[in-house]
């Protein structure tokens, strides 16, 4: 299975990023897909965050309009969201240590720690920051 992080699920909904058509095409192949992919539960926190982000985005969206956007993507028979479980404590402070995950990196340990919980070894990003963290394989939009 494969999470896909938010600079992806961001690309994908945002027609103006240069990355659009690469990221649309990708989520859309996991949605209509019969294998699993997941999204961890922080990062549509975080895609609705970014994409209404009226410093990030002219004109951001609207509220309802992010909304539908997670909507559409959970509606996804294939999708698991990854969820906090009893391991997941743990498993974030091992990340934060093993990557020193200080400051915005703290998020980044989060999703490695849900990846981890869930068993997922493979994340869909742009982020590069995530390579300082073992075990987790990092596929970009060009790959």
């Amino acid at each position: 299975m494969i999470a896909v992080d938010t600079n992806v699920l961001v690309h994908a909904h945002r027609h103006e990023s240069p990355r659009h058509v690469l990221a649309e095409a990708a989520v859309r192949d996991l949605a209509e897909s019969s294998s699993r992919w997941a999204i961890p539960v922080f990062c549509l926190g975080e895609f609705v965050r970014v994409v209404t982000h009226p410093r990030l985005f002219n004109p951001p969206h609207s509220a309802d309009e992010a909304c539908l956007a997670v909507r559409r993507l959970i509606a996804s028979p294939s999708l698991t969201v990854l969820c906090p479980g009893p391991d997941y404590p743990a498993l974030l402070v091992e990340a934060v240590q093993e990557g020193n995950a200080i400051g915005n990196l703290a998020f980044d340990a989060q999703i490695v720690a849900l990846c981890r919980e869930h068993g997922v070894a493979r994340l869909m990003t742009e982020d590069r920051d995530f390579d300082r963290f073992a075990g987790l394989v990092t596929k970009r939009l060009a790959d």
